[in-house]
């Protein structure tokens, strides 16, 4: 006696079976579509806030290179030198590289005097130890 109707109008033999596989493909792939569309945006996000997070890093970094100049009218000698001497807490990980110790520093240039007379270039500029390519198309390590 398959296919009578039980109390609530509902179909007895149906009642006890789960989701019918058509069902689930139709759920499997919409989420499918769902995530396809949404993983690309993600990941581009993602990118986006570390470049953000670079640009941070490297102006905090440049203003404190600054400062130091102003303060002691020279450039520290490495960028543990601003740790060292209480302008930073501790050196910023690059957030492209994960890395703390792969920050590019760019020494002063100096004149003739300077460099006859044995001076230590200092840190003028630092950069980003990268050589990926950002979203807008230029090597990070050109920022």
């Amino acid at each position: 006696m398959t296919g009578y109707l039980n109390t609530q109008g509902k179909d007895k033999d149906r009642e006890d079976k789960g989701f019918t596989l058509i069902e689930l493909v139709i759920v499997m792939t919409l989420i499918g579509i769902i995530v396809g569309m949404g993983l690309p945006q993600y990941r581009n996000s993602v990118k986006k806030a570390r470049e953000t997070m670079l640009k941070e890093n490297l102006y905090i970094m440049r203003n404190l290179l600054g400062q130091y100049y102003t303060d002691k009218r020279k450039y520290p000698i490495s960028l543990q030198t601003l740790v060292d001497e209480g302008y930073l807490k501790m050196i910023p990980r690059d957030p492209i590289t994960y890395a703390v110790d792969n920050w590019e520093e760019i020494p002063e240039e100096l004149n003739e005097d300077d460099l006859l007379s044995g001076v230590i270039p200092g840190i003028a500029d630092v950069r980003s130890g990268s050589d990926l390519t950002g979203i807008d198309g230029t090597p990070y390590n050109t920022w």
